[in-house]
């Protein structure tokens, strides 16, 4: 799946936190994307609430964002999962 750039300015105002190691951000990423990688996503809830946006959260298969959307949305905050981080075309 492919996002195109229209679909990624939808969430423009999001934070993008890519959920990878690490060194798989390093070889590669989104330059919108902050890297916390899916271990550390639980110590980062406050930090997300305090910024009081919606968090659009990217990996590489998108089954590691799957689960930190769904941490993050049963802490209340607003989480989508963006899937893989190289299906955006921007």
């Amino acid at each position: 799946m492919t996002h195109s750039k229209d679909e990624f300015e939808k969430v423009d105002s999001a934070l993008i936190v890519d959920v990878r190691s690490p060194e798989e951000f390093g070889s590669g990423h989104l330059d919108q994307s902050i890297n916390i990688p899916l271990g550390s996503i639980q110590n980062h809830i406050r930090d997300f609430k305090a910024a009081n946006k919606p968090v659009v959260l990217i990996c590489r298969s998108g089954a590691r964002s799957g689960r930190a959307s769904k941490l993050l949305r049963s802490n209340g905050v607003e989480a989508y999962n963006g899937g893989p981080w190289d299906s955006y075309e921007i």
